[in-house]
């Protein structure tokens, strides 16, 4: 069945199922495989529960015309937020080993001590934990994480421009 020729509807319940199966997945390394998320990772599934929320809204709601460009943007909102976070996190991944900021607290840490807008300058500062690379099928996390940012926010552009006319 080709994707490109599925309703408005259905392309909105893919992309809401493989925002929720990257969760899931994300779920299962950390409990399952060990892998114990960085902030800069956390920051991620937030990305993809933004695009989730958007893409199930639009599979209920299912807008005509224009009003689908709504959806999109959130989705565009939570992709284009995963892709700067994942691309800081691939950043900080190649840096030489004397160069990674020091290790900090854990996320519930600073947002219990800090206020927030200090928390994200220290979540983007990055710390010795998000440089730890944790190869998943011979590429870091955060590079699987980019590759499906992008895809997803091409897809519901795809899908709305193709849709809305």
């Amino acid at each position: 069945m080709n994707p490109l020729a599925w309703s408005y509807r259905s392309v909105a319940i893919a992309g809401f199922l493989i925002c929720a199966g990257l969760l899931g997945y994300a779920l299962y390394a950390e409990h399952v495989l060990a892998m114990i998320p960085c902030p800069l990772c956390i920051f991620q599934r937030i990305g993809f529960m933004v695009m989730g929320v958007f893409f199930l809204l639009a599979a209920i709601h299912a807008p005509r015309g224009r009003g689908r460009w709504v959806y999109t943007g959130g989705v565009l909102l939570g992709a284009l937020f995963g892709i700067a976070v994942a691309g800081r996190h691939l950043w900080i991944q190649s840096l030489p080993a004397d160069q990674v900021p020091l290790c900090g607290g854990d996320l519930s840490y600073m947002l219990d001590t800090f206020p927030f807008a200090k928390v994200l300058k220290l979540v983007f500062t990055g710390s010795g934990e998000c440089a730890k690379v944790q190869p998943v099928l011979g590429l870091p996390m955060p590079a699987w994480t980019l590759l499906w940012f992008v895809l997803l926010a091409v897809w519901a552009v795809v899908a709305t421009r193709r849709r809305s006319a």
